[in-house]
């Protein structure tokens, strides 16, 4: 069942790719419950991604809603251009440091801007393992951000612990 969920949304997004003259082998791969298909470099890069990733996430909802619309058991799907969000996240996951910095050297959170789920869980994730600092995500909607909280004395961060979405709550 997995084997023909990846099968159908590799060839989907092959076929995707061919109506804009990229006859290309899409890499797929699973990872946990999620669908990674990860186009190499061509061309086409700038316009495949789109201004701030916006084509990027369009194709994924596309490929993601037809494994849905199809009856596919593993319908989460996770769709990268020439590395394109590898290198975003590790450019904000130096960013997370240098806000973790912050926070400890002010003794005083520090509040992020709103941001997408996923850059949500590459701060969760870069500040959970930092050990002197916990997060959380606050807001509503686009408004959505994380604070960054210098760990108080008496407790540890491994006070903290994630909830099923990804975010960070106290024990």
């Amino acid at each position: 069942m997995k084997e023909e969920s990846i099968m159908f949304a590799k060839q989907y997004l092959e076929d995707m790719l061919s109506f804009f003259g990229l006859n290309i082998d899409v890499y797929a791969t699973m990872d946990e419950d999620v669908i990674e298909l990860s186009v190499p470099s061509t061309h086409l890069n700038g316009f495949l991604i789109g201004q701030r990733g916006d084509t990027l996430r369009s194709m994924q909802f596309l490929v993601s809603s037809s494994l849905k619309n199809n009856d596919y058991e593993y319908t989460r799907v996770n769709i990268d251009i020439a590395d394109y969000k590898k290198q975003r996240q590790d450019r904000l996951a130096e960013k997370v440091e240098e806000w973790i910095e912050v926070a400890i050297s002010k003794n005083e959170n520090y509040v992020c801007r709103p941001m997408n789920a996923a850059d949500r869980r590459v701060v969760h994730k870069t500040v959970g393992e930092n050990g002197k600092v916990t997060s959380e995500s606050a807001g509503e909607g686009r408004d959505r951000h994380v604070v960054i909280s210098p760990v108080k004395d008496g407790s540890s961060a491994e006070d903290v612990v994630e909830s099923e979405d990804g975010e960070s709550e106290e024990e």
